[in-house]
Parts: structure tokens; sequence; C-alpha cells
């Protein structure tokens, strides 16, 4: 129980039930000033600390610390503890896996396995395995479905043993939907329940989960941040997640959306402007009289791609339109009543006083029709500015008007640069709002009614974020009209925007690879990074839902939709874009056929999954018994064999694996996509027996270390300036000067007991947070990453697997040192002392024999962050506290 310094534990009742919790305005009145001035999102921080002092983790100054933050200017180190973790099965798995491997090695030591089980709520949406393998027919869907059980069977074992091994663990199966669009339409509460020692508390619904997008929460007013799979981890096992007070910027919003403009348009000006002025690493909260004017579903859009714009989360205040969406999708009486209650009491709705440590402003009837791209999500492009940003990008200048003929359904066609070859209606950020759904579906009945068809080439999917989209477009009919251009259900889940777009046509892919064609990829998504959604796509643009559609009947990205026609009519007229978009008030009319009871039917028994999933065998028990698999094997991460930390832990003599260039993201670093049959990876799934056609994606195969650590630094985009007149994931061993794989040149450090360290630019690790960038970074035998800037998840991920992340000083980097790559690197870590950002001295020697030392900056932020160092990492550090230093510990002998 916290020790209430500020007396401000209280009761409240809603409709008859009592709760307990803390209140905001009673601190206030006990001491705890500065409250009254704290953007909403800060508020929630503060409810948390005030929750779980306990004189340690949380103490009365860190609550006073937190509560005038808007009054300090030094950074000040604070612990969180969310309710709950949310997961997906990419990320999920290897997760998982943890647990198991520490519960092995916790019963190999001779304790109860049962030590390590999740301590708050967790759910794991099993979402990013299904691939595009089939499309353009009713039955994509089935095939598709099949496909990915037959795949991943495996993995799904392994999952269903988890399910039943762990407490507070929840699996929500497959051909369901999207984490963060269940995770809004049904798991998110906005104020959550749970009874301690008999007494039931009310305090705000937070979460971490582990996938980046997890901001996407932020717009039902439930605050929650992406983290890597480590940090989740350790939430799960009860460890507070250590973290600086975030800074707040508030983003003023006022006016209208015009006729036409979506909230694809918007986020995308969002995510340009917050870029630019900077916000990596702090909170966003929106505020202004345009709120009134955005639905739950649009401000979900915006918060979606918080990552995107660089922020830790952008958060909107729960009002009544977040009441609107919990009776919308279903939620029951009580818990809209609780909500109600609680925030009004708490004040935590829109704060007309709030202060924050900077503020933007952006009037709403400014935003026009807009696509990002072709590599980056903050590169926002006007419609009739397209053909002249494609025709400037260097791969599309060296190559001019290229053009190859080919040959689909027994007719002739030319494919030029430019050429839509993807057009996918996916990702959470927008099937989760149904205004732009249902917008793609009346552009698709105005297409139909006019005689367009979409372009032969052109590969059309349709992946919605959950079952209830479906309903809805069958219900108005518009499915139909999606079905007839060829935008068919291929499955529920995250498909294009991680990758999973499938195999192009055999015909289009020759194409493309003998003409040196670049083409393009439309997808309703939030990541566009180079390799990302097609190996063979080398211009990717993010767009609204019915822009996809658009751009899948024009076939090209070589157009100005806002002046030239996509096709001609029946009659041989020029049908222009205009000619196709709904109005307003056709969009409301359609809005009108959704209902509460498509929510309630459609999540009504949400965790049991089809006959399939029900279907599949797996082994029970505490303990997963590891078996010979190319999917699933045992982390070598953990131990428990009492060994200590030396005083200094020095990196002497390493030698440079890499030197990469700036925004280098985990998509570079983390392996993802496709597995090539002549890549490491691809070598070693046929030394042991698989056949190419079975190789899925990294993505299904992140439970297998041997795997992923051959895929690290493998993307096909990837540029090591250490051999700069090449591309992919290769280097320059040293001494030999062999050019050969990243994965064999560290195997071959390994052998000599090599260090190795990594050099970057700016940005480094910015994208998905994917915990194997940092495993693999580990197991490569990297010790150190030396950066001019590193991503907020990234940084804390290489830190939780041991790894020194050092950040240059200001003027130096590996162009201002003149690395070349041959140069030995030696770096004095004063283990026992290291304080946060502690500078520290590496010192380089060149191959002639000079050395020169510079002073660079420790990226270890906390305290906290320096015992995880000092033990190896996070999980090995909670491990330790769990087996040997824990009063509940059961040896089983």
């Amino acid at each position: 129980m916290s020790l209430n310094s500020f007396d401000c534990r209280r009761a409240l009742d809603v409709d008859g039930k009592r709760y307990t919790y803390y209140d905001l305005n009673d601190a206030a009145a006990h001491g705890l000033t500065g409250i009254e001035r704290l953007p909403s999102s800060l508020k929630v921080l503060l409810e948390n600390l005030l929750r779980f002092e306990d004189g340690e983790t949380v103490t009365k100054e860190h609550i006073h610390t937190l509560a005038r933050s808007l009054e300090a200017s030094e950074e000040k180190e604070i612990c969180f503890r969310p309710a709950r973790v949310l997961m997906q099965d990419f990320t999920g798995v290897p997760a998982v896996a943890d647990l198991a491997a520490m519960r092995a090695a916790t019963e190999e030591a001779g304790y109860d396995p049962a030590l390590i089980n999740p301590l708050v709520n967790v759910d794991l949406v099993i979402d990013h395995s299904v691939m595009v393998d089939r499309h353009g027919s009713n039955d994509s869907f089935d095939e598709n479905v099949a496909l990915e059980m037959a795949r991943n069977s495996e993995r799904y074992r392994f999952l269903r043993w988890g399910q039943q091994a762990f407490d507070n663990f929840r699996v929500v199966p497959p051909g369901t939907g999207i984490c963060h669009q269940v995770n809004l339409e049904y798991l998110a509460r906005v104020v959550w329940e749970s009874d301690v020692d008999g007494v039931t508390y009310a305090y705000p619904d937070t979460l971490v989960g582990t996938d980046s997008h997890t901001t996407m929460i932020n717009g039902l007013g439930v605050l929650g941040w992406g983290v890597g799979g480590i940090e989740a981890e350790a939430a799960m096992l009860g460890q507070p997640l250590s973290m600086l007070i975030p800074q707040v910027v508030g983003v003023h919003l006022t006016g209208c959306l015009r006729e036409g403009i979506t909230s694809t348009d918007l986020v995308l000006k969002i995510v340009e402007m917050l870029r630019e002025h900077g916000v990596v690493g702090k909170f966003v909260e929106f505020h202004g009289d345009a709120l009134r004017f955005l639905t739950t579903a649009d401000r979900a859009t915006i918060a979606n791609m918080a990552p995107e714009y660089g922020a830790t989360c952008g958060y909107f205040p729960p009002d009544e339109r977040v009441e609107e969406y919990l009776r919308q999708t279903g939620r029951g009486d009580h818990e809209i009543a609780l909500m109600s209650t609680y925030c009004e009491i708490q004040g935590l709705g829109n704060n007309a006083n709030a202060q924050f440590a900077s503020n933007l402003a952006l009037d709403l009837e400014s935003i026009e029709p807009v696509v990002a791209g072709p590599s980056r999500p903050q590169d926002r492009v006007t419609l009739h500015d397209l053909p002249k940003v494609f025709s400037s990008m260097p791969s599309v200048q060296d190559q001019g008007n290229s053009a190859q003929a080919v040959a689909i359904a027994e007719s002739d066609y030319t494919l030029s640069n430019g050429a839509v070859v993807i057009a996918a209606i996916t990702s959470c950020t927008n099937t989760s709002n149904p205004a732009v759904m249902l917008a793609a579906g009346l552009v698709a009945r105005r297409a139909r009614e006019l005689g367009l068809s979409v372009k032969p080439w052109v590969k059309t999917s349709l992946a919605p974020g959950s079952r209830v989209v479906t309903e809805y477009l069958e219900k108005t009919k518009l499915q139909d009209d999606l079905d007839a251009i060829g935008f068919n259900l291929v499955g529920y889940g995250c498909t294009t925007c991680i990758g999973n777009s499938g195999p192009l046509a055999e015909q289009i892919s020759k194409a493309i690879s003998d003409g040196e064609l670049v083409v393009s990829a439309v997808l309703s998504g939030n990541r566009n990074f180079e390799g990302r959604v097609h190996q063979e796509v080398k211009a990717n643009w993010l767009a609204s839902p019915p822009l996809v559609v658009a751009f899948a009947l024009a076939g090209t990205t070589r157009i100005n939709l806002e002046e030239d026609s996509l096709g001609t009519d029946q009659s041989g007229k020029p049908v222009y874009l205009r000619d196709l978009w709904p109005s307003t008030d056709q969009i409301d009319d359609c809005l009108q056929e959704l209902d509460s009871g498509m929510f309630s039917t459609q999540y009504e028994d949400v965790f049991n999954g089809t006959p399939l999933w029900q279907e599949i065998e797996f082994s029970r028990g505490p303990t997963y018994s590891w078996h010979d698999s190319t999917y699933i094997k045992q982390p070598p991460f953990f131990s428990v064999n009492g060994t200590t930390m030396s005083d200094n832990i020095d990196i002497q003599d390493a030698r440079i694996l890499a030197i990469l260039g700036d925004s280098v993201t985990t998509d570079h670093i983390s392996p993802a996509g496709a597995i090539q049959p002549t890549s490491p990876a691809g070598e070693y799934l046929q030394q042991n027996g698989v056949q190419i056609s079975e190789f899925n994606s990294y993505g299904s195969r992140r439970g297998n270390h041997e795997v992923m650590m051959r895929g690290t630094f493998a993307n096909i985009r990837i540029r090591n300036r250490m051999i700069p007149d090449t591309e992919g994931g290769f280097t320059l061993h040293i001494p030999s000067g062999d050019r050969i794989s990243i994965y064999d040149a560290a195997i071959r450090y390994a052998g000599t007991s090599t260090p190795l360290v990594v050099v970057a630019g700016k940005e480094y690790g910015t994208g998905s947070s994917r915990d194997w960038a940092a495993k693999g970074t580990r197991l490569l035998g990297i010790k150190a990453v030396i950066a001019e800037s590193f991503e907020r998840i990234h940084r804390s991920n290489l830190v939780g697997m041991g790894v020194l992340p050092l950040q240059f000083k200001a003027g130096d980097s590996a162009q201002s040192l003149m690395l070349r790559g041959d140069e030995k690197i030696t770096i004095e870590v004063p283990n026992s002392e290291i304080s946060p950002k502690q500078e520290i001295e590496v010192r380089i020697e060149r191959d002639d024999g000079t050395t020169e030392s510079i002073a660079v900056v420790a990226r270890i932020d906390t305290k906290n962050e320096i015992e995880y160092f000092r033990c190896g990492g996070i999980l090995q550090y909670v491990l330790d506290r769990l087996v040997r230093h824990s009063s509940n510990k059961i040896s089983v002998d």
C-alpha cells in the first residue's frame, strides 16, 4: 500500500460500487503544489507516483519534483508502473520465449519456475503473421488464413503453451484484428480497476506495448507508449520503468477540416510539423476548441503516428467524445459512468490552464490532401507535387523513363517507372477510422458505376484492423464495390505496412528486375522506410484509404490527381478524382449504420479463436519442452550462477563492424521482411532442412536467435561506409581485408575474442520498437554503439541488453574524425563509478599507429539503467532479483 504522504487516498461511489482512489485535488490541498498547471498527461503520471509511493522507487521528493516539473530545467528521473502490457506476436513470441528461458534457468537452479510470472495484465494479439499471398478474389481470406496457420503452427503451439502456463496473460488468436485497433475497440478502459487485499482501486488505464504504435490508444485518453520487448518483459515482471520526467509540447488545434479532407491528411501535416519542431523524447498533448470536431477515431489516427513525429506519445485528454466512443463500441454503462465521474473529479480533461514546455498552433482549415514518401513518413507531398517529387528521386533520375513490356492475362502492357504495383488498405492507423474506410468504399462504388477498373499490374488488398470493419462494410454493401475492383478481404492483421505484402506476380517482378524500374506502393499505413514494404519496391507512399483506391485506378504515381484524369467512363469521358470523391454527408449517412451491437458481437468470444486455433495441440506444464525447431529456440541470455560483475568492463582494441549514416532505422538493423536464400539466415535454414518456399519471414522466426542474429544488419538497403560502393549487410573484415557479410565478419572476430563497435550518425535506431535490433547487436559481439544521437526506444533497448550506447559530443562524428573502419577502439568504462550521462574517454588507434582521444557521453540515462547495465541487461537483473534476492523464492529440491 502507498505511503500516502499527501493524505489523498479517498473513497468514490459509482452506481453503488465503492472504489478507493488517489485524489489529486486533496494532494494539492495537503502541500503538493503545481498540479493545477500540469498538462493532463503529467497528471496521469502524478497519480501513478502517488499510488505507488513506497519510499524507495517512489519517494515524496519524486512526487514533488513531478508536480513542480514545469518550473525545473534539469532532467529528473521517476519510476512508472503501467497498469498493463500490450504485445503483438512478432515481439510477443521472443518475449514469451525469454520468460520460458527464465523459467528454465530458475528450475535448473533448483527454484520454483512459477517465480517467473507476469505480475500485471498482459494481452498478446496475434496480428503480424498473416501475409498477402492471395489477393483479388473472394477466396483470398480463407487461403491466406490456411497458409498462416500452416506456416506458423510451431509458433502458435508455443503461444498456446504460454496461454496456459502464465497467469495474467491472455492471447487474442489470429484472424481477429490488429493489436492497436483491438486495444482501442475492446481492451482499453480509460479508467482501470483492480482488487488489492480486498480493496477495489480505481485509477487511469495506462500501458506500455511492444510496438511503437501503442501510442494509438492516447486518442482514447489512455496514456501509453511503445517500449522494447526487453522493457516490456521487465514491466510484466513487476519492475518499474525508469524514465526522465518528459517535457510536454502542446499543440493547440483550431478550426475544422474542410470538405473532402481526411484525418490522414491531417496527421501527415502533424508529422511534418512536429518533426520540424523536434519532439523526440517528449510528450505531445493536443488541446483547443477543435477537439470537439475530431472523433476518437480521428484522434487515434493522430496518436498512432507519434513515433513518426518522434514523440513518446501524442495524448488527447478524455472528454465527451471519448464517452461517445465508449458507448458506440459497446462498453458497459458502469464502465462509462466510472470513466466520466473519475476523470471529472481528477480534472483529467482538456485543461485550459495547462502550461507546456512549448506550444504550437495548427488551424485544421489549412489542411490539404497529401501523401507522404517515398521513404519517410515525415516527407509530406501535396497531390499536385507528387509527379515532380517522384521524378526528383535520384534513382529515377538515373533511370529516366525506363519501361518494360509485360504480359498480364494474355494482354500486353507497359510497366514504367512510377507504376503502382501495390495498393493496400492496411494498418491500424486508418482501418480503425470508419470515416476513411467508408470513404474508400464510396470511391470504389462510384468508380464501379462509371466503369473504371484497377490497372492489371496493381496488387490490391484490404486488411482491416478488426472484424467490425467487415461487418459495417458489408452492412452498407460497400464491400461488394470494393470486391468488384479487387480490394477483397485478405486477412485481419498488420500486413503491407510491416512488409507482409507477399510476392508480386512473377512477370511483374521480372519486369522490375530487367528494367531496373523504380515502382511504387501506396498504402494506408504509417511506415514506408526503405526495403520495408517490399524489397522490389523503392518508392512507398502513405495515403488515406480512398486515395489508395484512386491510385490503384490510376496505376501510377506520376500523376497529379488534382488535375489529371484517372481514366475514362463508358462513354469515353475523362474521370477525375473529384468525380469519385464522396461528400461528408454521404460518409455520415453510412456512419449511421454503425451500432454498438457490431462491437459487442465481434468481441464476445475474442479469446476463443477459430476452430483451427482451438484444435492446435500443445504441451502443458509450467516449463516449456524445448525441441529441435527452426522457429523456437531457447534464448542464450540467462543463467542463475551467482557470478558478479568486475569493477571495470573496459572495451579494449575493439574493431569497427560498420560505419553507418544518419537515420539508420531499426528496420535496417533488425531482421525484417523476407529472408533471402543467399543471406546467412537463408543459408542456415537450408542447412537445417528448410525449403526456400517455407522460409516465411524474419518476423515469424523471431523466436529463433540463430536466424535473427544472422539477419541483424542484413537489410538490403543498408549502407556501410566502410565499403561505400556496396549496398546491403556487408563489411570489411580487418586485418584480412575480405568483403563479407556482417554476420560472417562478427563470427570471425568472435573466433579471435575481438570486441566490436558500430559507429553511426544522427537519429540512430528510429523506427519500430524492435527488441531484436538490440538483441542481435549483442549476439554479434558488439559491445558499444557510438552515434551522434539515438532514438529513445532503441537506446533503452541497447542498455537493456548490456550494450553501451555512446553519443558523440557536438562537432564530433565519423566524418570529422575521418574514420575508415580499420581503426582500433578502446573505451574505458568505470563500471563501479559510472553515473547517468557520464563523459568517458574513447581512444582511437589508427592503422599507422597514431592515436587520438575524444570524450563521448555514455547514454545510460538513469540510475536504474546503470544497475541493468552492470548486470549485463535488464532481464538478467530481474532474474537475479527474483531468484537470488526474493524472499518468496521456493526451492523445489
